[in-house]
């Protein structure tokens, strides 16, 4: 991940990433291992209050692991923590 450039890449070729999706991975690549939850999520990312519809922020997401996962139904780096948050994990091997 680039932030100079905003270019992001997956096995050496470039993801395309919307802007929402380049600024949620970036929270989350700041601070590895930090769970954030979806309140965060959206006031940081979105510069905004958060009006409690979760599901803006569960479609990024999913979006997020189609693109930057090799199975995005069980993940290795966007962890969810049911009933917390999110965090982007290191390679668990």
């Amino acid at each position: 991940m680039n932030l100079e450039t905003y270019v992001v890449e997956r096995d050496g070729l470039p993801v395309k990433l919307t802007s929402k999706e380049f600024g949620i991975l970036k929270l989350l690549a700041e601070h590895p291992g930090r769970v954030y939850t979806k309140t965060q999520i959206y006031a940081s990312v979105w510069n905004d209050a958060f009006i409690g519809d979760d599901n803006i922020i569960n479609v990024h997401m999913r979006r997020l692991r189609e693109k930057l996962e090799e199975e995005p139904s069980d993940p290795r780096y966007i962890k969810t923590l049911w009933g917390l948050g999110y965090k982007l994990e290191a390679d668990r091997t």
